[in-house]
């Protein structure tokens, strides 16, 4: 059947509307998960949702599903979006571009009077940035069994606030079991937050799958002694030692494998004074390929060097391998899915894999999964300055009406749920 192409004034209107919400100074949000912010941004989605014509459920993790129905009101849904909660004075485009897409696809068959066979879906999950409660993508993990509801429920902030008790003041503890059910499929549309199409100048990029990666904590302990007396040859500093691992990470990313990327992100040093040689520094790594033997490789060497480092420096050291995800291919059909609908639309597109983890990844788990990148200007993301085309948003949203009304559509009865 002929697709209807979406409403760039109503998309693009409901965007700014909806990014004055948490808005900041310099043109970013600030929503992070459960806060006020980000209630007052469900409360609009949920008043959309329901102008729309959908029905609104909210899930025990807050997760906020809106539904269509379709000819078969038993067939397994399509389910599409992604997550409306943001970095610390963030980009306004991360997640929400993916959930409004999902909207106005439903905007747009409603436009058309359009009937799919099966229900279809929308999501916005919660706490996809984990950047107030740890780890990210609790609520699509919950809603995927990779972490326990409890669990997730026991997360605490960095003042204390426990995620339970934050999602009961905002309103958004649901009722809904949040636990994985039938699913035909999942999409996904996201801005690329790396370099790739905008170096490339293209619109759409077809996501076969995403890297795999393993996160370290490592710390090394030394001695605390006056910067001034204490001569060189007499000093255990934990810093140094750190700063050898930092150095070696950047080498080993240069050398380890092609698409190979590492980072230290976060450094906390014990007394962090002046005057004082460091006694303790606690700081994490992140190691990233396609590959999982490249991974395994890294994370071998990375740990070979924190020990060269400590015997050099005559400080104590530990290491914890605290999270290690396997790269993780999307199934063949959707990927195949998302390519037609970009050729259908004339879109310029490439296929790639995607070097950040999104709600995606764990839907892939229980159901047949793919992505839509658009892309971000200079590669720039969870910042303030995250910025896309506006054409190019349109592009993804028109690829995703095209994916969701093809997998939509009833091709084998015995794919009717029981």
């Amino acid at each position: 059947m002929d697709v209807a192409t979406v409403n760039s004034e109503r998309f693009q209107d409901r965007f700014e509307l909806f990014c004055q919400i948490g808005e900041t100074e310099r043109g970013g949000v600030n929503r992070p998960s459960l806060s006020d912010a980000n209630r007052d941004a469900r409360n609009q989605l949920v008043e959309w949702f329901e102008e729309a014509g959908l029905t609104v459920s909210i899930d025990e993790m807050g997760n906020i599903f809106g539904r269509r129905d379709g000819k078969n009101a038993d067939a397994a849904p399509v389910l599409f979006g992604s997550h409306i909660d943001s970095q610390y004075n963030g980009g306004r485009y991360d997640g929400v571009v993916g959930v409004l897409s999902a909207l106005e696809v439903i905007e747009t068959l409603n436009d058309a009077d359009v009937e799919t066979d099966r229900p279809l879906e929308i999501v916005a999950w919660s706490n996809e940035e984990g950047v107030r409660f740890q780890p990210d993508m609790l609520g699509s993990g919950v809603f995927t069994d990779i972490f326990d509801l409890e669990y997730a429920y026991s997360r605490e902030d960095s003042d204390g606030y426990v995620f339970s008790d934050e999602l009961d003041r905002i309103g958004y503890k649901g009722d809904e079991p949040c636990e994985p059910r039938d699913l035909h499929c999942y999409f996904e549309l996201h801005v690329e937050q790396g370099p790739y199409l905008d170096e490339q100048d293209l619109s759409i990029g077809v996501v076969e799958g995403v890297y795999g990666f393993s996160w370290l904590n490592a710390s090394f302990g030394g001695k605390a002694d006056h910067a001034g007396p204490t001569p060189m040859h007499l000093r255990n500093d934990a810093l140094v030692a750190t700063s050898d691992v930092i150095n070696a990470v950047r080498r080993l990313t240069a050398t380890g494998g092609t698409d190979l990327v590492g980072t230290v992100g976060s450094v906390d040093v014990y007394p962090n004074s002046i005057n004082v040689i460091p006694e303790q520094v606690e700081f994490t790594i992140d190691l990233r390929s396609y590959d999982n033997e490249v991974v395994e490789q890294a994370v071998e060497q990375i740990q070979n060097e924190i020990r060269y480092a400590a015997d050099r420096e005559g400080v104590s050291w530990d290491c914890e391998e605290i999270m290690r995800v396997d790269a993780d291919p999307f199934d063949d059909d959707c990927v195949a899915t998302v390519e037609r609908a970009a050729e259908s639309v004339g879109a310029d597109y490439m296929r790639m894999v995607s070097g950040a983890g999104h709600d995606a990844n764990y839907l892939n788990t229980i159901c047949p999964t793919s992505m839509i990148f658009v892309p971000s200007v200079n590669g720039i993301s969870h910042t303030e300055g995250e910025f896309t085309e506006w054409d190019d948003v349109v592009t993804g949203a028109n690829v995703l009406v095209h994916a969701v009304t093809e997998k939509a559509a009833m091709t084998e009865t015995t794919e009717i749920s029981q």
